[in-house]
């Protein structure tokens, strides 16, 4: 199995760091990973993307052309890619941020999460991400969330494996949602 995703929206929501968790909770399970990172010169407020691939087997190329899955965060993010995704693929996209009728003009299936809203209740706006990356656990079974829990410990800065916790907690809202 493989999963072609797309994260996107703007520098500073976590974008390409999800793309590395994804990657590494994949490898933690001995999976294929690639990461592509694309941001604007702005970085945070810029728009920014990342390619992620998660494969049994072997993986040609970084680049996705038409994806399994877009993670959006952004009204830009779904104008951009919503169409991309393949017809039996589907869209996470972050509700509290990007209005419904842009997301079913995509004409894709689509999970509409209230994770920004829900990651401030929890006490950090970081935390939306995890919400989308439990959701994407949810609904296609691609890795266990004790790997993402060891991806958080390889990934984030030594100064922040305090947040860990928290964060997957939030992991889990996004699977109960």
């Amino acid at each position: 199995m493989q999963h072609e995703i797309i994260i996107a929206g703007f520098g500073g929501q976590g974008i390409l760091s999800a793309g590395r968790i994804i990657c590494a909770a994949g490898m933690a399970e001995g999976k294929n990973t690639t990461w592509f990172p694309s941001y604007g010169p702005e970085m945070r407020g810029g728009t920014a993307n990342c390619h992620a691939i998660v494969s049994d087997g072997e993986i040609g190329s970084p680049i996705i052309n038409n994806p399994d899955i877009l993670i959006a965060m952004t009204s830009p993010a779904i104008d951009k890619f919503g169409k991309m995704v393949k017809e039996n693929g589907f869209i996470i996209a972050d509700s509290s941020l990007i209005e419904k009728s842009r997301i079913e003009a995509t004409g894709r299936t689509a999970y509409s999460i209230d994770a920004a809203r829900k990651a401030g209740d929890m006490g950090h706006k970081a935390f939306a991400m995890l919400i989308m990356i439990g959701k994407l656990i949810k609904e296609t079974g691609i890795f266990k969330p004790e790997s993402v829990e060891k991806a958080l410990y390889e990934v984030l800065k030594k100064e922040l494996h305090g947040l860990i916790p928290k964060e997957m907690d939030a992991l889990c809202v996004g699977m109960e949602m």
